[in-house]
């Protein structure tokens, strides 16, 4: 717990907590690219799902829970296996399509939940499909945020490991 690299992965996900409470659009928010971080960084699995849960949970004692709230919980905890897959092999590339996939996940899952659950739209084809059209404006916000959030944090990590060698996966453990 005293390695520097536990002080320094934690700096990160303080600084993105805290940038889910600054003003920001609708689904603009740095939850998933925390999950892939974590994912990809912790070695602890559990404590890598703990980081979006751990903020969720925060910040909606804040913010309130919905019907949704299980459904949204669970995509970020599915975003972090996500995140995992990135583990010791995190390029440009991957990290990239991991941000793209978390964004779709995220928008395909939730959206699903706002139809299962909620009483906006009939349940039907018809009703589904309006109900994905109509989160379209929020699919943009959260592919914008997963992709800056992300690149973000994988872009400052990798530039702390090439100044604090210290830093890296291993170093001092």
């Amino acid at each position: 717990m005293k390695h520097p690299r536990f002080f320094a992965l934690a700096t990160l996900v303080a600084l993105g907590v805290a940038a889910r409470f600054l003003p920001h659009p609708p689904n603009f928010s740095p939850v998933a690219a925390l999950g892939l971080f974590a994912g990809a960084h912790f070695g602890d699995r559990r404590a890598a799902v703990a980081v979006p849960l751990l903020i969720l949970s925060l910040s909606n004692l804040v913010l309130g829970f919905s019907a949704l709230t299980p459904i949204v919980y669970g995509s970020f905890a599915l975003i972090v296996w996500l995140g995992c897959a990135l583990c010791g092999r995190a390029t440009a590339a991957g990290v990239a399509f991991a941000a793209l996939g978390s964004a779709v996940f995220f928008f395909v899952t939730t959206n699903f939940g706002v139809w299962a659950v909620g009483g906006l739209y009939p349940r039907t084809g018809a009703g589904l499909a309006a109900c994905y059209v109509a989160a379209l404006p929020f699919f943009r916000n959260t592919l914008a945020s997963d992709l800056l959030y992300t690149a973000a944090l994988f872009g400052t990590w990798r530039w702390l490991e090439r100044h604090w060698p210290a830093l890296a996966t291993g170093a001092g453990r």
